[in-house]
């Protein structure tokens, strides 16, 4: 079985989106910078934790998320602003929409939405099942990201720090009340446009 991988891209300030988020702009006023590194392509020239030059990080760091998914999970709002800008979904691959009004499945060209009414723990379990031995998703946004640290149903982090202070919107890690949480850094790679860090959960 693969991990429950948690992906998102934040500002220094800690602004997984700016403020107003709607359909004519998913990432929130603003918040469409935070997505900026990867449109940067292979191009690109970077330096990792180790000293060691390599070249197109950020795609081979977004490359490593697309081909180790199996199935993505995703909360409501992040689906209604953001299938009609897809025209799918980025990962051809099973998805589940946390919410709380019943809706029948859509099927799209490469992927599929299913709408999940009765949590984030039965959600997780079918995105389990058709993943297989790839990882579990967990993409958004913000809120969605939130419920599942707070049930500890994360396996690994994985933020891309982008160099910008947002200043207002919506922070990725607000209001946990978890308690402690212990993480174990397990990579810190670098590159001209965002640094890309991760993290296992210790449990």
């Amino acid at each position: 079985m693969g991990h429950t991988l948690l992906n998102m891209s934040v500002s220094l300030d800690g602004f997984a989106a700016g403020p107003d988020v709607a359909v004519d702009q998913p990432m929130g006023r603003g918040g469409e910078r935070l997505h900026e590194w990867l449109f940067h392509g292979d191009a690109d020239r970077a330096v990792a934790a180790d000293g060691v030059s390599t070249a197109g990080v950020d795609a081979e760091q977004a490359r490593d998320v697309f081909t180790t998914t199996g199935a993505v999970v995703i909360g409501r709002r992040t689906f209604d602003v953001g299938v009609d800008l897809w025209q799918d979904t980025p990962f051809p691959v099973p998805c589940f929409v946390l919410t709380h009004e019943p809706r029948e499945e859509l099927v799209m060209k490469s992927a599929s939405f299913t709408f999940i009414t009765d949590g984030i723990d039965n959600a997780l379990r079918l995105a389990r099942q058709a993943a297989g031995d790839r990882n579990v998703l967990i993409m958004g946004g913000p809120s969605t990201a939130r419920q599942f640290v707070r049930h500890r149903l994360v396996d690994e982090i994985r933020l891309q720090l982008v160099p910008v202070l947002l200043g207002t919107g919506t922070r990725l890690f607000d209001h946990l009340d978890t308690g402690h949480i212990e993480l174990e850094t397990t990579a810190v790679i670098e590159s001209p446009h965002v640094t890309h860090l991760r993290y296992r959960i210790k449990k």
